[in-house]
């Protein structure tokens, strides 16, 4: 079973997604757009600052194009915001734990600092939680759209006794008076 095969086309939880896409996308984008506004080298890595981060004119590029994935995403929407969400925010993690060994080294071409590791971590949990709200838990409620794909028998078997519940609160609890007789 392929995740995308689990979830909802239309959902209040599409909202989530794109919302976290669209904001952290918004923030990467201005970081680049700075980066590009103080003419950084693309390679340099003498420690220019950009809102407290280190960087260059190479991760000024690469944050403005990973903006543009992650707003593209908030503009499609619903599942396809919740998978860029969480592709985009286990990148993050990962570049933040790469550069956390490269710190001062030769092969830290993208000017990372400690900020900036920190900046990976906190804002790939955070993409990374706007992709996954909703749609990983151990816990999930039994009226949410990803437990009744999951569980679809079961569900089944709740909307019918649901049904029966709310029948019997229409035509009363005497189950030879039928519905709708004005007895």
């Amino acid at each position: 079973m392929k995740l995308s095969d689990e979830l909802p086309v239309d959902h209040w939880l599409a909202t989530v997604y794109r919302i976290g896409a669209g904001l952290c996308g918004a923030i990467l984008v201005v970081f680049g757009s700075l980066g590009f506004a103080n003419q950084l080298s693309f390679f340099t890595t003498d420690g220019s600052r950009i809102a407290g981060l280190s960087s260059n004119g190479l991760l000024s590029l690469i944050s403005l194009l990973v903006g543009a994935v992650l707003i593209a995403g908030a503009a499609v929407g619903g599942n396809v915001a919740s998978t860029v969400n969480m592709t985009v925010g286990s990148l993050f993690l990962l570049s933040g734990f790469g550069h956390l060994f490269v710190l001062d080294r030769s092969a830290n071409v993208l000017d990372f600092s400690m900020p900036n590791v920190i900046f990976s971590f906190v804002m790939g949990l955070l993409i990374l939680t706007f992709g996954m709200y909703g749609r990983v838990t151990g816990g999930l409620p039994h009226d949410n759209p990803y437990w009744r794909r999951r569980h679809p028998e079961q569900a089944a078997r709740e909307a019918a006794a649901a049904g029966g519940r709310r029948r019997a609160a229409r035509c009363g609890t005497d189950p030879l008076r039928p519905c709708g007789s004005g007895r």
